[in-house]
C-alpha cells in the first residue's frame, strides 16, 4: 500500500477509518526518505522542492468511515468475507439487495436508535440508511425511532437500490463500449507510468543507485 501511494505522488488517499494506521506508516516512510535523501542534498542534484515523496493526507468521510457487515454488526463489511450475504455489492440486483436486507441480522429491542453499544446492527443499518439518503443523523433518528424491523428493512432496501441505480446504469453504459473503455484504461496507464517512472528515477538518483534500465 505504501509503495503504491508514494510511487504515484498522491496528495489525498481515500481510506476507511480502519486503514488510517497504514497511511500513517506511509507518511512515516515518506518523511524518513525525504529527511535522509531529500532536502539540500536533493536540491543540489537538481531536485524540485527538496522532497522525493509527497506526504499524503487521509481523505476520510465524516460519516460512514467504517460500514459493518450485514451478518455481524461488529465486523467490517468486506468483499473478502466468504459469505456474500454479509455485504452489498455495487452490481447486486434489486431482488438480491432486498433479500439481503430481509435476512440481515437485527435484534429484539423496541424502536430503532443510534449509539447503543448493545445494538451494533441497529447502529450500522441506520448509518447505511443515512449515507444513501443524504439525511442527517438527527433526521434519520427522528424518522425511524418508532419503527420496527419489518417496517425499516424494506425502507433501507429501497433506499440502497435507488442509490445504486445510477452507478449501475453508468457501469453498463461504459462496459457496453469496449473501445472507449480500452482507450480510457490505456490513457490512464500512460499517465500513471509517467508519474511512476519520474518518481523511480528521482529516488534512484538521490540514493546513488545506477539508473534503472527500463527508465
Amino acid at each position: 500500500m505504501a509503495s503504491d501511494i508514494l510511487l504515484y505522488q498522491c496528495d489525498l488517499v481515500p481510506v476507511g477509518d480502519d486503514q488510517k494506521q497504514h497511511l500513517e506508516l506511509t507518511r512515516e516512510l515518506a518523511e524518513r526518505v525525504n529527511f535522509l535523501f531529500g532536502g539540500r542534498k536533493w536540491k543540489k542534484l537538481g531536485g524540485n522542492g527538496g522532497k522525493l515523496f509527497k506526504i499524503p493526507e487521509a481523505l476520510i468521510s465524516p460519516e460512514g468511515a467504517r460500514v459493518m457487515s450485514l451478518t455481524d454488526g461488529l465486523s467490517k463489511m468486506s468483499k473478502s468475507t466468504p459469505s456474500d450475504q454479509s455485504r452489498i455489492n455495487l452490481l447486486d440486483t434489486k431482488d438480491i439487495i432486498a433479500n439481503k436486507f430481509k435476512r440481515c441480522k437485527t435484534d429484539s429491542f423496541a424502536g430503532l436508535e443510534f449509539g447503543n453499544p448493545d445494538r451494533p446492527e441497529c447502529n450500522n443499518l441506520l448509518s447505511i440508511y443515512q449515507l444513501v439518503t443524504g439525511k442527517t443523523k438527527q433526521e434519520v433518528a427522528q424518522e425511524c425511532k418508532d419503527m420496527n424491523w419489518g417496517q425499516f428493512k424494506p425502507l433501507i432496501a429501497d433506499a440502497v437500490i435507488a442509490h445504486l441505480e445510477p452507478i449501475q446504469a453508468r457501469y453498463k453504459e461504459i462496459t457496453a463500449d469496449s473501445t472507449y473503455l480500452d482507450s480510457v484504461l490505456a490513457e490512464g496507464a500512460l499517465k500513471a507510468a509517467t508519474i511512476a517512472d519520474t518518481t523511480l528515477r528521482n529516488v534512484y538518483e538521490a540514493m546513488g543507485f545506477l539508473p534503472c534500465k527500463r527508465l
